[in-house]
């Protein structure tokens, strides 16, 4: 439930449109249920604006199929992210209307509309195509949150024109994700470039002494340019949330 449904209910129980026992029945899952598996917070879209997402690694196909279906009873738009083939798979047999994307290794399932967020063009800039799982699990973040979501892909900085070709799709952003692994130096050129919030996302792709992440990750921290955020290696959920705030307060 969000604050508009929320306000909807209690003008119809005033009006008299709606009983209070009907309004306890929809209200009684609040803030969480217990579905045996987990407790799902049913209260986070009406506290942070945005609805449970279900991280899908570790998870069992019994667990997830559990976790979905409560939430489609609800009513919830659905996005799970980290989920193997087996398990996407079975999520999108069982929720035909739903999308599994095999790279971003997500489940998506629209079942209200999505929130009008904002104005603003979510930029996702991947810097090699063995970075795109990362990049298109934060394409989906953003776009279930209700953004909308430009990206542009081999855009790293062993060809720097690549990027500079883009000069339109930056100058026009409100945020940019930047996806990179090896050295991760191409958030260091898209911080000098635009004067937007930027978001490093450092990836475990890479040779021997990337270390997994860890050299990019570190490269990141220590960009040149001023006010490059960084989050966790892989993390392009976390970064397209973080993105999804600050493009939401901006248009606020």
């Amino acid at each position: 439930m969000n604050q508009q449904e929320l306000k909807h209910l209690l003008e119809e129980v005033q009006s008299g449109g709606t009983s209070i026992k009907s309004a306890m029945e929809r209200l009684r899952r609040l803030p969480f249920e217990d579905v045996g598996v987990a407790l799902i917070d049913h209260h986070r879209e009406l506290r942070q604006g945005t609805p449970e997402v279900i991280f899908g690694g570790g998870k069992s196909i019994e667990q997830l199929r559990t976790i979905v279906g409560h939430m489609v009873a609800g009513g919830r738009n659905i996005l799970a992210t980290r989920l193997d083939d087996d398990a996407g798979t079975s999520l999108e047999n069982a929720w035909p209307d739903g999308c599994f994307d095999r790279v971003a290794r997500t489940f998506s399932l629209q079942q209200a509309p999505l929130p009008a967020t904002g104005d603003g063009t979510i930029l996702i800039a991947c810097a090699g195509t063995s970075d795109l799982p990362v990049a298109k699990e934060a394409a989906n973040t953003a776009r279930m949150l209700g953004h909308t979501v430009e990206e542009v892909t081999d855009v790293g900085v062993a060809g720097i024109h690549r990027l500079l070709a883009h000069g339109e799709a930056l100058e026009r952003a409100a945020v940019v994700i930047v996806v990179a692994g090896m050295e991760g130096a191409l958030p260091s050129v898209v911080g000098g470039l635009v004067a937007v919030p930027v978001i490093a996302v450092p990836t475990s792709v890479g040779y021997g002494a990337s270390f997994g992440g860890i050299a990019a990750l570190l490269g990141m921290l220590n960009s040149c340019a001023a006010g490059v955020t960084v989050v966790n290696i892989d993390n392009g959920f976390g970064a397209a949330f973080a993105a999804s705030r600050i493009n939401r307060r901006l248009q606020e």
